[in-house]
């Protein structure tokens, strides 16, 4: 299998920095704002995204940030093997009347932000969601989109997009396996 690295950790870092400073413009600041991570990388996607806007110090509540946990949602489960459900963390301010949004590594199909849309659907009822991914690499199954991308990676079906993280897999880039 051959690979080649389209993102290394700079371009990811300046990935990042650059949908947290979208994400701040589209809120008009950081009011009613809570970022929920996709796990596993879309949780340590929306920490440093997080981290972003504190850094350049945006006045944000200490709980907007946390996870969302998909398994149960998923309308493979019967064709994958077992997933390890993690816990589902909400801000103490809830979701309700918030703008909500997602994150995640790649967006493909676009199944795994419906079953996280599900998920959302049974703690509460958001004012919006938006959807932020490191990369969309097309191929959507479902009328979905990203509102903020770092790349967009036209792939072929038959590639597959690889995101490691330094946090999960000990080093840093985005690769495209054949």
């Amino acid at each position: 299998m051959s690979a080649r690295t389209v993102l290394n950790s700079d371009d990811i870092g300046r990935a990042i920095t650059r949908i947290a400073h979208e994400i701040l413009e589209s809120n008009h600041g950081t009011e009613d704002l809570v970022i929920l991570g996709i796990p596993t990388r879309g949780v340590v996607l929306a920490e440093r995204i997080a981290e972003i806007i504190r850094r350049n110090g945006a006045a944000m509540p200490a709980d907007f940030l946390g996870r969302i946990d998909i398994t149960m949602h998923r309308d493979d489960l019967s064709r994958q093997p077992a997933r390890e459900i993690t816990p589902t963390t909400i801000p103490s301010g809830g979701i309700d009347d918030k703008v909500v949004v997602l994150v995640d590594d790649v967006l493909f199909t676009g199944r795994t932000v419906r079953a996280a849309l599900d998920a959302l659907n049974a703690i509460g009822r958001p004012r919006a969601v938006r959807l932020a991914v490191l990369v969309d690499r097309g191929h959507r199954q479902l009328p979905i989109r990203a509102d903020f991308v770092g790349k967009n990676l036209p792939t072929s079906r038959d590639e597959r997009v690889r995101v490691l993280l330094s946090d999960v897999d000990g080093s840093e880039s985005v690769v495209i396996e054949q």
